[in-house]
């Protein structure tokens, strides 16, 4: 026996830009005998490509085009793509909150989803009434709800808000309690977008925690579309990656994970268009591992800082702070090799630091620069908040080391190169 619990078959989705027409009686009754029949709709038009990077010349755009997918009974399948991608189009058709234009979905079991904030929910009931409601949607009984009822509300945190209308609900406190009802009412297959992000971080572990639950413990599948990639590492068992509304990819995660995101070489270049007299930065340069400025734990991680001395300077000194999202700085890198001469003559020079295999654990950083003569210690320059950078993790182990909030560590592997222009 297959254990294929979702398929989908030549999926797409057409849609009219601008005003729509009413059309005609006659059209909607040749386009329902043709669904009956199994035929195309006979209105459908040629259309554009799904790109919102372009202007649209025709009068309708594919949203998706030509999909085809199985999911297997208990696996997580995650779906990725910039905005527009036809992502949550995707996960409409299969909650069947929309009908395609062409192709079939056929699946077993009860779809819950979770697609936007306070989907499913009547914002004049209370959060206890929305319960049953949504229940009695996926074909509970009352006694059957009555014995998930604490497990949902324990989990959503609402407990002093349950009798209270949804409509006074902030859309963090809707978002819990519509995944709690969602995960805990038992559906064979569970849809969930984007809508996580409005969790706050413990929410988004729980909540990540109970799929994982979901698909390992009770065998039950999991659609799950987010932009955030470790959430997609750490939960999914299998990976699509949609592309202006086609398929482009179905595999590994991480496979997939790191072809989404390697996309050329990433740069985050700040310049400047200083006029002092004094020794100055030009631009700053970050070269992370992955493009869209992310950097993958522990591959090499390169600051590139263009400097001008518009006269001779000694004792040059160029140091950075790499600093975390809470501004905390982590690490102090500068240049302190002998063979490095701190003597420069008027010039342009590009100072590279090379970071073999950092430290730097998963969050979003930014670096400060520090330039200044390291025997007066005059300051010429101090930059701050300039090349953010995400550190991402996939499939690696953090390597321990001991440090303290507000004080820095200096990574050791820390290579410079200097070259005049």
């Amino acid at each position: 026996m297959s254990n294929i619990i979702l398929k989908a078959e030549n999926i797409s989705k057409q849609y009219r830009l601008g005003n729509v027409g009413s059309g005609t009686l006659r059209d909607d009754f040749k386009r329902n005998w043709a669904r009956i029949r199994g035929k195309e709709d006979p209105f459908l038009k040629v259309g554009a490509v799904n790109d919102r990077s372009q202007k649209c010349t025709e009068d309708y755009v594919w949203a998706l085009r030509d999909i085809n997918f199985e999911v297997q009974q208990g696996e997580v399948l995650g779906i990725i793509g910039k905005n527009g991608a036809g992502k949550s189009t995707l996960l409409k058709i299969l909650s069947r909150v929309t009908a395609p234009s062409t192709g079939v979905i056929k699946s077993r079991g009860r779809i819950a989803s979770l697609l936007e904030v306070g989907t499913g929910f009547n914002h004049e009931l209370t959060g206890r009434e929305n319960i049953y409601l949504n229940g009695a949607i996926l074909g509970m009984t009352k006694a059957e709800i009555s014995s998930k009822l604490d497990e949902i509300i324990d989990f959503s945190g609402c407990e002093r808000y349950i009798d209270t209308p949804t409509k006074r609900y902030s859309s963090g406190m809707t978002v819990r309690l519509a995944f709690a009802v969602a995960a805990f009412l038992e559906p064979e297959i569970l849809v969930v977008d984007e809508v996580l992000a409005v969790g706050d971080a413990e929410f988004q572990k729980k909540a990540i925690g109970k799929m994982q639950d979901i698909s390992q413990g009770e065998g039950r599948t999991v659609l799950f579309v987010s932009h955030d990639m470790n959430a997609i590492a750490q939960l999914t068992n299998r990976l699509i990656i949609l592309e202006k509304g086609t398929v482009s990819y179905t595999g590994n995660p991480l496979n997939g994970i790191a072809e989404y995101l390697k996309d050329g070489e990433s740069r985050n270049l700040l310049s400047f268009n200083a006029t002092s007299l004094k020794p100055h930065l030009k631009s700053a340069v970050v070269k992370t591992s992955l493009a869209n400025n992310v950097h993958l734990f522990g591959e090499e991680l390169t600051f590139e800082f263009s400097i001008v001395c518009p006269s001779d300077v000694d004792n040059l000194a160029l140091s950075f702070q790499i600093i975390n999202g809470r501004d905390i700085p982590i690490t102090h890198s500068w240049i302190f090799d002998a063979d490095n001469e701190k003597s420069r003559k008027a010039g342009d020079y590009i100072m590279k630091c090379v970071f073999p295999n950092p430290k730097i654990y998963m969050g979003n950083y930014y670096i400060k620069i520090f330039l200044s003569n390291s025997l007066t210690k005059e300051k010429f320059q101090e930059v701050e908040a300039i090349c953010d950078f995400k550190v991402k993790m996939f499939n690696t182990k953090r390597t321990d080391y001991s440090w303290k909030e507000g004080t820095c560590v200096y990574l050791e592997d820390a290579n410079w190169k200097i070259r005049s222009l």
